[in-house]
């Protein structure tokens, strides 16, 4: 099922939380939204979910307007972070809910029973039937909100943070298992979060948003490796911000030099990742004193000052040999220049 919206706005009493926004998702897709807390990630799922309405523009769900279509009637599946379970309930009876609530009195009891046993084994439950929510663990319980979610067939599959209540190892063992599901299964899938870790593993698309705004949408592999701009590149993870001056296509900072073809002479800004900085004791690049050495089970990082005065931070080998007050060169292997923008 392809999902269109198309430039959706949607304000609250005090502020607007998205604006104007237009996105495509192709059926069968997985495509995460990705933005710090206020980016209007949450309040897009919900207007595709049909539990908030846009103040203009439409939803489409494929040629069918879905604009102001109730929940009940959009044929979505959604999960939420805190498993949302009926703790009365069997964890039968959780995701039989679903399918009894939608059928009415024309459910048919062998029916759902043969459908929530079929949903046991796809997310690996079978034979926890019987059990509450409180007698199996959060991992589990995800595991029973989504056989839920799955159980009235839905169009389109939409999860908000769904596993952020987990613990970290817990969060990686469903992510692989939720690609599993959804490769097998193909419903269109979007999905709402902030870990950047979680999106880029999953999705096969992902959009970041800022200020309820679009700022860049790609595979995982355009948005890390060609940011569209400062924002995008600091919040997908660890990076070091330079001053730099612009001058016919080349950035210039002390003893570091990068080209620079589409921005104006002037001031500029270099951002790059610690693990693309090079350290040395000496040659060519920025002079920098090393201030702090942190060891971790698989990197050594380095915390450095260069003569700048500038502090930035990069990652070298475990065994390399260095010690706090050592001086040495920096050079960047491969770093992005935008435009100055307050820090």
């Amino acid at each position: 099922m392809k999902i269109r919206l198309d430039t959706v706005t949607k304000s609250f009493r005090t502020f607007r939380a998205v604006h104007g926004v237009t996105l495509d998702i192709e059926s069968g897709r997985l495509v995460a939204l990705l933005g710090p807390s206020g980016s209007g990630k949450t309040t897009i799922l919900r207007m595709v979910a049909g539990l908030e309405f846009p103040d203009s523009g439409q939803i489409h769900f494929g040629t069918q307007d879905a604009t102001h279509i109730p929940i009940r009637d959009r044929g979505v599946g959604f999960v939420f972070q805190h498993y949302a379970l009926f703790p009365h309930m069997t964890v039968q009876e959780n995701i039989a809910f679903g399918i009894e609530s939608r059928r009415g009195k024309r459910a048919d009891r062998q029916t759902i029973a043969a459908r929530v046993d079929e949903l046991l084994g796809l997310v690996q439950l079978s034979g926890l039937q019987d059990r509450f929510p409180n007698q199996i663990s959060g991992g589990q319980r995800q595991r029973v909100a989504l056989a839920r979610a799955l159980a009235v067939d839905p169009r389109v599959l939409l999860l908000d943070e769904p596993f952020g209540a987990l613990d970290a190892a817990v969060r990686r063992d469903l992510r692989r298992w939720l690609r599993d599901i959804h490769d097998e299964l193909g419903i269109t899938t979007l999905f709402v979060t902030h870990d950047q870790e979680e999106a880029l593993d999953l999705a096969d698309e992902v959009v970041i948003l800022n200020g309820g705004r679009i700022v860049q949408r790609g595979t995982p592999e355009e948005v890390t490796r060609r940011p569209a701009n400062a924002f995008v590149m600091q919040f997908l993870g660890d990076t070091n911000r330079l001053p730099v001056d612009v001058s016919n296509g080349v950035a210039r900072l002390s003893g570091l030099s990068l080209p620079a073809p589409n921005l104006r002479d002037g001031k500029a800004a270099l951002f790059v990742r610690p693990r693309d900085v090079a350290y040395a004791t000496s040659g060519e690049g920025l002079p920098v004193t090393i201030r702090q050495v942190l060891d971790r089970p698989d990197s050594r990082r380095l915390i450095a000052v260069a003569d700048t005065g500038d502090t930035l931070e990069f990652d070298v080998r475990p065994d390399t040999e260095v010690t706090r007050g050592a001086r040495g060169v920096v050079a960047v292997r491969h770093g992005h220049v935008f435009a100055d923008e307050p820090a």
